[in-house]
């Protein structure tokens, strides 16, 4: 494995794959999963956090710079390939935050292996199926319009609004691309692995899962049914919050995952 600079971005080099990774700010390190849509990358949560975090933000297979090579399929594929990254960075008892389809993501690396996670924080994940199979668990997304889709993500819908017609090429770029990953990693079967519930018990370290109490898209209940799988993992809801409470309620956020780390 080797390791080629990208300017200020650093973009780790894993057998086919090349893996885009930005560090910011000190302390103990927290590696981020961002969701599809990375919101957090300009968040300012994510500000607050790295005052007393060395946040390391891994981009997986098909997301922001990262390259996409056809051997991985689905969120299970890529958690290998999450964790070689872990392995060839050299990092230990980290944080695993993971939002969204990064959540996912994050909850299939727990589940196969944690020797270098010290404790995993999931908000808001996607990934597994907790009703029968004629029960919609997660909205469909795709079936929404976009005013739909932001209705439901957000408890004040404001807080979604975003003005693309001042973003630069680049930026538009990878916003589309993280939206055709999405749609080729999560569409069939639709934002879960049939297997990852039955394996939820494996995984062995302290985990937080924070929910956006009016999520429209994955309802607490769905939160809370995740929460019972894994061994002693706690469930936060915070309020006026919908599918990113890391954005809406960023102080009340931080305060708890703050509160999390620290107890560990």
């Amino acid at each position: 494995m080797a390791k080629q600079q990208d300017g200020s971005v650093e973009i780790l080099k894993i057998q086919d794959f090349e893996i885009e990774v930005e560090r910011r700010g000190s302390g103990t390190p927290l590696v981020l999963l961002y969701g599809e849509e990375a919101l957090e990358l300009e968040a300012p949560f994510l500000d607050e956090l790295a005052t007393t975090n060395e946040i390391i933000i891994l981009s997986p297979p098909g997301f922001g710079k990262s390259n996409r090579p056809d051997s991985v399929g689905n969120p299970d594929d890529i958690s290998y390939v999450m964790l070689d990254a872990l392995d060839a960075l050299g990092l230990e008892d980290v944080t695993l935050m993971g939002c969204s389809f990064g959540g996912w993501i994050a909850a299939e690396m727990a589940t196969k292996n944690s020797a270098r996670i010290k404790q995993l924080i999931l908000v808001d994940p996607y990934g597994i199926k907790v009703s029968d199979r004629w029960t919609r668990d997660i909205q469909d997304i795709w079936f929404m319009t976009a005013e739909d889709v932001q209705d439901r993500k957000y408890s004040d819908t404001k807080k979604g609004d975003i003005d693309y017609t001042v973003m630069a090429d680049e930026k538009l770029e990878i916003i589309a691309r993280n939206r055709e990953s999405l749609a080729l990693f999560g569409w069939q079967p639709y934002m879960h692995n049939p297997k990852l519930k039955g394996r939820l018990h494996r995984i062995n370290v302290p985990t937080l899962i924070v929910w956006g109490v009016d999520d429209g898209i994955v309802t607490t209940d769905y939160g809370k049914a995740y929460a019972a799988e894994i061994p002693g993992a706690k469930f936060e809801a915070i309020k006026q919050a919908g599918h990113y409470p890391q954005i809406e309620q960023p102080a009340a956020f931080v305060k708890l995952v703050s509160s999390f780390i620290a107890k560990a």
